[in-house]
């Protein structure tokens, strides 16, 4: 493995990683209060875009960490939209 690969897997898992508590805490409370609509509706779009880029790119480390940062940010979307009209 290339060390520029290296770093891009190891970039990828941190940043990817730093979402976990946050999804696991929105599934756990639905505490969506302190989640901003906009914020994370540019942000899913910005990641999604960064997916597509990863793949016309063929950047695996790209690719791995943007897929997975999408299923996390947008259920967390999906819950801000779901939970955050009712309180």
């Amino acid at each position: 493995m290339l060390l520029q690969d290296f770093i891009g897997y190891l970039a990828a898992s941190l940043t990817t990683c730093s979402f976990v508590p946050q999804a696991l805490q929105t599934f756990r409370t639905r505490d969506v209060s302190g989640i901003s609509l906009g914020m994370y509706s540019v942000f899913t779009v910005g990641i999604a875009l960064w997916l597509v880029y990863g793949l016309a790119l063929g950047a695996w480390p790209i690719v791995a960490a943007n897929a997975v940062t999408l299923a996390l940010a947008g259920a967390i979307l999906a819950m801000k939209l779901r939970y955050g009209r009712s309180r």
